[in-house]
């Protein structure tokens, strides 16, 4: 069975992108403008329990998303691949490194989650963990993440848009993936090159904390922040986003 994406781009440069844990193939803002079709083949990966895959059943895990991404790599033809990953994404596509280790060419992360567990004091794991069953804890995570600077529109927008195209159970159930899951010893050390993007804005996923993981388990890791940016800069700094990364796939 062929596994839904969407595609953008035909050229020789592949990226598979990996979505957040709010987000599906299809909520990457005004960014999606601005990719070079000609230089680029962009194939968008919905999990499963989201967006055009939502009623497909899984374990909802980012070891079920690896399987995923290199499934979707061979109906594509493509043997090495580079790979995009946002917030949970980013963690995602460790994960798939961790399993194909030489077929990934380059890993780019946008405020990506890191490798290690993600450590939750008690509010904070009562506000992620009850984000599933309640709206507003969503709106107040993605609030947080955005430096508290976005507008209300933006913010309903985006919880309306996770409510409607994932299912409760599979929101849940990745989060109970990502926030303990421990890679670190697995990739420290990887010599992909690695460029990680951060929203100056973002009051979680900061710089300090990229340069205390990201950069510690992998030697050709660089940091690229993103100033006007919180936590979505695809749709927040869309064009300076864009051209920072094709211009590092390119490199």
């Amino acid at each position: 069975m062929a596994i839904a994406h969407r595609r953008i781009g035909t050229g020789p440069v592949r990226v598979i992108v990996l979505h957040d844990w709010f987000g599906t193939s299809a909520n990457w803002g005004s960014v999606l403008e601005y990719l070079d079709p000609r230089e680029f083949s962009y194939a968008f990966l919905d999990y499963r329990g989201y967006g055009d895959r939502r009623d497909l059943p899984g374990r909802y895990t980012l070891g079920e998303i690896a399987d995923d991404v290199l499934a979707l790599a061979d109906e594509l033809g493509w043997d090495t691949f580079s790979l995009l990953g946002h917030s949970m994404g980013g963690k995602a596509a460790q994960q798939v490194l961790v399993r194909a280790p030489e077929r990934i060419e380059k890993l780019a992360g946008i405020n990506p989650v890191p490798a290690g567990p993600y450590e939750m004091d008690d509010a904070t794991h009562a506000l992620f963990y009850g984000a599933a069953e309640h709206p507003e804890n969503r709106r107040a995570i993605l609030d947080l993440v955005t430096g508290r600077r976005a507008s209300p529109y933006w913010l309903e927008r985006m919880v309306e848009h996770s409510l409607t195209v994932s299912r409760p159970e599979a929101f849940a159930a990745y989060l109970a993936s990502w926030q303990p899951l421990d890679l670190s010893a697995a990739v420290k050390g990887n010599t992909v090159p690695v460029l990680v993007f951060v929203g100056e804005y973002d009051l979680a996923l900061t710089a300090d904390v990229m340069r205390a993981t990201w950069q510690v388990w992998y030697p050709n890791c660089r940091i690229h922040p993103l100033p006007g940016a919180g936590h979505y800069p695809p749709h927040e700094s869309p064009v300076a986003f864009a051209t920072a990364l094709e211009a590092f796939l390119r490199s």
